[in-house]
């Protein structure tokens, strides 16, 4: 099958998946903020947080090492689960060893417990999800994003509205779903036939945590990079605002949502297509995907900008309105967020995690810096500012380091030009200025005519590969 083919493919059957199915999180979005305060929805997205934080330190990031070394084609899948799964296991039974002590920190107010079942059953969900991407099972990777989805909604009406659990129910729906989905790929895949001692292999444990260990850190470092300013926001501001950023950001989720789908595919096809692949074809191929890919981020953002009131109205509780001011910044920093993980993908495919870990730690040092300087002043969005800085400082970083390696068309000038409109639509729209509105217009048609050309162009290209 022809590459761009094969890319579209992978992706519509993950968009059929998962894209619909994750949307449908947003329309719990009036259930959260009718039933859970601003204070408790807080303390729910601090445990989540938390626990996301925690899960690459327990599990020493073998999910990220099973899902790369799983598509090796001179390695047996099976030593590489058993290795990684075996490993996850190990930790989070040390982890288990220091809960009594962990359970008196008081700033989660006795929620620790939840903090380390969310840990466990996430830590076994990302690897046997990951383990089901690398082997080739798209559609079953797709319907296990469905199933998930639809038990933490069920799982929310539950224990929200039928216990009235607060807190509790929010992120036992999590802990829930993602056992039960573990459950059902072990059975689907037959995982207990292919997991043995016989193929936990020592030598590969070595090479596997040679590659992850770089990208514990790294995650680390995205975790701070996009979560640290909530706990400033939280002992700075107080829980209300925090509650209403941790709100906001669910809004460039949904853009956040749109590129991830396409990544899970994209990182697929960027390690299958390199190899024997001729380098000026095989960097042809990135520059292609790229143009595309920022073109629809773009897009998508000048739009979901604009409508940012419109959103915080139809999804949240009047007492959550607020929250759009800080959408804008978030839905900027969400673009470059999505073009920082783009860049990421060749690293991924020369297996080059040190630089992953390096430029990762430059964004985590910039929000860091700018979160203490911008917040007191600023509030929350100088949190989201900080947010978009350290993203944009990291893909430069990126973008002039990958040259060296796939040297493809960045179309550096157009990215340029699009950031600056989307910022100038951000700066009106939160200042609240009487021309906000037609600026809105203004910059959506520009970046509609600037980029909706090269998407109609890779469309038709794709078309010729399939004719001709």
């Amino acid at each position: 099958m022809d590459k761009y083919k094969k890319l579209i493919t992978n992706t519509a059957v993950l968009a059929l998946g998962t894209l619909g199915s994750k949307i449908l999180v947003f329309l719990l979005m009036p259930l959260y903020t009718r039933l859970l305060t601003s204070a408790q929805y807080s303390t729910a997205d601090i445990i989540s947080q938390t626990a996301n934080l925690l899960i690459p330190l327990i599990s020493l990031g073998m999910y990220e090492a099973v899902f790369r070394f799983a598509m090796d084609k001179d390695i047996k899948s099976e030593k590489v689960l058993t290795t990684g799964l075996y490993v996850t296991l190990a930790g989070c039974v040390i982890f288990a060893l220091f809960l009594p002590l962990l359970c008196k920190i008081g700033y989660f107010d006795g929620y620790f417990p939840l903090v380390y079942l969310y840990v466990f059953c996430a830590s076994v969900h990302y690897l046997v999800s990951r383990y089901t991407r690398a082997i080739g099972q798209n559609t079953l990777f797709a319907l296990q994003g469905i199933i998930s989805t639809a038990l933490n909604i069920t799982f929310n009406i539950i224990f929200l509205i039928g216990f009235d659990m607060g807190v509790t129910g929010y992120v036992l729906s999590v802990i829930v779903s993602d056992l039960l989905v573990s459950l059902f790929l072990f059975i689907k895949l037959g995982l207990l036939k292919k997991i043995a001692p016989s193929n936990f292999s020592r030598e590969l444990f070595g090479t596997m945590l040679k590659y992850s260990v770089p990208l514990i850190p790294t995650t680390v470092f995205w975790w701070v990079t996009n979560v640290a300013d909530r706990y400033i926001i939280r002992a700075v501001i107080g829980d209300d605002i925090n509650g209403l950023y941790a709100a906001a950001f669910k809004i460039p989720t949904i853009l956040l949502l749109l590129s991830s789908v396409f990544t899970e595919a994209w990182q697929f096809s960027a390690v299958v297509e390199k190899d024997g692949a001729d380098k000026k074809e095989h960097a042809e191929f990135f520059g292609v995907v790229f143009n595309s890919f920022q073109s629809m981020l773009f897009m998508s953002a000048a739009v979901l900008i604009a409508l940012s009131q419109i959103f915080a109205d139809i999804l949240f509780a009047p007492s959550y309105f607020d929250a759009w001011r800080y959408m804008p910044l978030l839905i900027c920093a969400t673009v470059y967020s999505s073009l920082v993980t783009f860049m990421g993908s060749v690293y991924l495919v020369d297996k080059k995690s040190m630089l992953s870990f390096i430029t990762a730690l430059m964004g985590a040092l910039v929000n860091i810096v700018l979160n203490i300087v911008l917040i007191v002043p600023y509030g929350a969005n100088g949190a989201a500012f900080a947010t978009l800085a350290c993203y944009v400082i990291v893909y430069v970083i990126r973008a002039i380091t990958t040259r060296r390696m796939i040297p493809f068309n960045q179309h550096t000038v157009k990215v340029s030009v699009n950031t600056a409109l989307i910022i100038m639509q951000s700066i009106f729209l939160i200042s609240e200025h009487a021309y906000a509105y037609p600026i809105q217009a203004i910059s959506i048609i520009l970046i509609f005519a600037l980029n909706a050309k090269p998407i109609l162009a890779g469309a038709m290209k794709i078309l010729k590969k399939r004719t001709g």
